[in-house]
């Protein structure tokens, strides 16, 4: 062989340079990695979907001058007081705690300017944010941290989570670093000690169970809050049948592009399936039990734009949920502060530190200083220009297929550009009437 033969320095497809590092920090410390943010391996996304505009067989409306109305209502089934949001676009819960003070602010603020809800995430309600918000869901996870019946009250609506998308079957983490005397107070914790929260409530067991723990919230509130339930995307179409069983006003579904404050590198980008088909399947579910529209679908889990979320909506959901996004836009892996992302060992861009506290940018910290880089009102301001963007883009969208109200769009005003993209969604392929698996003909 040559000096420069290329067969010296071919690399292996099942052990690429990323897969020998790994190995190799394994052996190292004996422990598996623990990162936040969301899955970074290449998944199907709504990309892989385009909108049929209108041209001869549709009539599209005037952008300038015709309607297409945004509002949408939630817990309708059994609430007492359903939710009106101007927009459909809700904020994700993310705890304070794995969130500072001042994030949480910003984002209740900038939910309440666009006209739509925020949620607290686990760990408790902040004063901050409920002051901010108005409209506030409360979440009450396994951990039950902070959870007491005022909160319960206070809330606009309660949402009982059972998974998330970056960790389904799996429980949260909070490492002991970020866990300050008042983000112990809240959860009743030691300062300074790792958390790691339950994968499971400790009230049940089954789906019956699910059943009487949301009659005794209910109870809580009088019937005047709806009641969310929030899965991670697994086994979805069974899942959201047994939440419908189980007397949910309203289903979140986490997707697996969903991010985290922090778990096992392992866990996010190795369980569950992503957002594409997991929408299909729960409204299919919700379709088969005539409930699809009177139980309500928000779904989330790497919503990134407005043509994003009107793809959701065309697919059969009534809102999108954003996290990630939301924290890009309170200034996430902006290239500012560079020395700071490069004392993490990372750069704008790619950081997943959110785990350590040492957000370069003050979003996902508890540190004093480093929560100063962040302005509440600021950062509202940027969220709300962002949700405002998104909004005008899925109407513009919806305009062009001829739509008076987003959620007027639907599967026929799409088609699909990979045939993955057409088996999950269940549009067909573009240019042909066929969808993968339906038996249907080209």
């Amino acid at each position: 062989m040559t000096e420069h033969d290329p067969r010296r320095n071919r690399l292996s497809h099942s052990f690429p340079p990323e897969v020998i590092a790994e190995i190799q920090r394994a052996a190292d410390e004996g422990i598996y990695d623990i990162r936040g943010f969301g899955a970074k391996r290449q998944l199907p996304t709504f990309d892989d979907l385009v909108f049929l505009g209108a041209s001869v067989s549709r009539y599209p409306l005037e952008g300038y001058r015709e309607k297409c109305a945004t509002d949408v209502w939630l817990g309708t089934r059994y609430a007492k007081k359903p939710i009106k949001l101007d927009v459909p676009v809700t904020i994700a819960g993310m705890s304070f705690g794995a969130l500072g003070a001042n994030a949480k602010e910003a984002l209740g603020r900038a939910a309440t300017m666009a006209g739509t809800s925020t949620t607290t995430g686990d760990g408790g309600m902040t004063e901050e944010e409920r002051r901010a918000s108005k409209l506030l869901v409360y979440q009450l996870l396994p951990s039950r941290y902070g959870m007491n019946p005022d909160d319960l009250r206070r809330a606009d609506a309660i949402e009982i989570v059972i998974g998330q998308g970056a960790k389904p079957g799996g429980g949260g983490m909070l490492l002991g670093l970020k866990i300050t005397e008042r983000v112990a107070k809240m959860r009743t914790l030691p300062t300074g000690i790792d958390q790691r929260s339950a994968s499971r409530h400790p009230d049940w067991t089954g789906p019956d169970d699910l059943t009487i723990k949301i009659e005794e919230v209910r109870e809580i509130t009088d019937w005047q809050k709806p009641i969310y339930v929030k899965i991670g995307a697994t086994r979805t179409r069974f899942d959201v049948a047994l939440c419908v069983k189980a007397g949910a006003d309203v289903i979140v579904l986490d997707g697996m592009q969903g991010g985290t404050g922090a778990t096992q590198d392992v866990f996010i980008e190795n369980v569950g399936i992503p957002t594409l088909p997991a929408v299909r399947e729960a409204v299919e579910a919700l379709q088969e039990l005539d409930m699809h529209r009177k139980v309500q679908l928000i779904v989330s889990g790497g919503i990134r734009n407005g043509a994003d979320a009107a793809k959701a909506l065309a697919l059969g959901a009534d809102a999108v949920s954003i996290g990630t996004a939301a924290l890009i836009a309170l200034n996430c892996n902006k290239p500012i502060h560079i020395e700071d992302y490069r004392k993490l060992g990372t750069e704008p861009g790619a950081c997943h530190h959110c785990h350590t506290g040492r957000c370069p940018v003050g979003i996902t910290t508890q540190d004093d200083e480093l929560q100063k880089r962040l302005d509440p009102e600021q950062g509202a301001r940027r969220v709300r220009n962002y949700l405002s963007t998104m909004v005008m883009e899925m109407q513009i969208l919806a305009r062009a297929c001829g739509k008076s109200h987003l959620l007027n769009l639907e599967p026929e005003d799409m088609v699909a550009l990979t045939i993955e993209a057409a088996a999950m969604a269940g549009v067909p392929l573009a240019g042909t009437r066929w969808i993968p698996g339906r038996g249907n003909s080209i």
